[in-house]
């Protein structure tokens, strides 16, 4: 790219940064977004969307999709910088004001070459990546239909600039939700035995739910369990009568998957009846595993190493991603492409290197017509 595109795509970078929107609420990011694209003569989809975008460039077939997504989080950002976020309590802290310029550059520099593609690019600008629904608005609005392929990246702080990772098969986990409600029954701290502790019997249950990935099932297998949130009581002198956990599962088995809520239901229901309390499981099953067609994979490692970047074929990653959604329904790959932050994401201090953006361009806009060739001789 010249030197003034890499700056218009850092400003742009910024602007979205100072003014982040929490999953499905992306109003003014989507107008953002659409006035930059049709600032390049850029085509726009009227698909039914409340917020996002997608734009097409070329024409005839294959079709080929590249996808960026657009959501914050409710993050209090701590970095101090110029760009630093004007909405209190929520920030760009995954990185998705880059995701984002890098395809409205890939979609400008597209656009420039557009009578020489073989085929149709079409940009995917996705809402709610955060709330791990957005994809799927995209796909019931018909953003994936005549797909033949599909691209992502997602920046990757513990990467450095210049380096890109991903791998054929499972590459991002099965994201699952839980919370765990307990009822005992309450009572003044000075008189326990009066009641049912729920807390004594939370506290039990949060330390043993951890033998299901270490005991349950087998070691050799890739099995995260964690509790992040333990809410109980609201004053130092009573005993509350009921406890609420909430955590996450992940793993890239989905026998395992499927047998994880059973087993949780199993030990909490054994552990409260065993005080003489009752124990309830809400489990809400997020994004499936993201798998990598192995070889749109391999494609995109050895284009990555063409263009100057270092590449590594990756390890299975236990974050999620709901790309995956997408890659249930045509084949392509997802990679990681370095950003070097101190901090990692979803932390208020990430600080990503700008640097990612140009490469990153360049990547895209060589991928697509390679792609499309590909897709078109198969």
């Amino acid at each position: 790219m010249t030197m003034s595109s890499t700056e218009q795509l850092i400003a742009w970078r910024r602007e979205l940064h100072q003014h982040p929107e929490l999953s499905n609420h992306e109003f003014q990011t989507t107008e953002r977004i659409t006035r930059w694209l049709q600032q390049g003569d850029i085509r726009l989809l009227p698909l039914p969307l409340k917020t996002g975008v997608v734009a097409e460039i070329g024409h005839g077939e294959p079709l080929i999709a590249l996808r960026a997504d657009i959501d914050a989080l409710p993050i209090e950002e701590s970095v101090d910088r110029p760009w630093k976020s004007q909405q209190p309590g929520v920030m760009h802290a995954c990185g998705h004001d880059l995701h984002t310029s890098v395809m409205l550059g890939v979609a400008h520099r597209l656009r420039q070459q557009e009578q020489q593609l073989p085929g149709r690019v079409r940009i995917l600008f996705q809402p709610a990546e955060e709330t791990f629904n957005g994809a799927q608005q995209l796909i019931d609005a018909g953003a994936l239909e005549g797909v033949q392929a599909i691209f992502g990246m997602h920046n990757a702080p513990d990467l450095p600039l210049g380096a890109l990772r991903t791998r054929g098969g499972a590459f991002y986990a099965n994201v699952d939700r839980f919370t765990i409600r307990i009822h005992g029954k309450g009572a003044h701290a000075a008189r326990p035995h009066e009641g049912i502790d729920s807390i004594v019997i939370g506290s039990h249950i949060v330390t043993a739910l951890q033998t299901l990935p270490s005991r349950v099932f087998s070691s050799l297998e890739s099995v995260v369990l964690s509790v992040t949130r333990f809410t109980a009581g609201n004053t130092w002198n009573v005993l509350p009568q009921s406890v609420e956990l909430e955590g996450t599962v992940r793993t890239h088995n989905d026998a395992i998957r499927e047998a994880m809520p059973h087993k949780i239901r199993q030990l909490i229901g054994s552990i409260a009846a065993g005080f003489g309390a009752e124990a309830e499981l809400e489990w809400i099953a997020g994004p499936p595993a993201l798998v990598n067609t192995p070889a749109w994979a391999d494609f995109a490692l050895e284009l990555a190493q063409a263009r100057g970047f270092r590449t590594e074929r990756g390890t299975p990653q236990m974050g999620g991603e709901d790309f995956a959604f997408y890659l249930h329904h045509v084949p392509g790959a997802f990679v990681s492409i370095g950003s070097g932050s101190e901090f990692g994401l979803h932390h208020p201090g990430f600080d990503p290197d700008e640097g990612v953006i140009a490469p990153a361009v360049d990547y895209f806009t060589q991928l697509a017509p390679r792609a499309l060739d590909i897709v078109a001789s198969a």
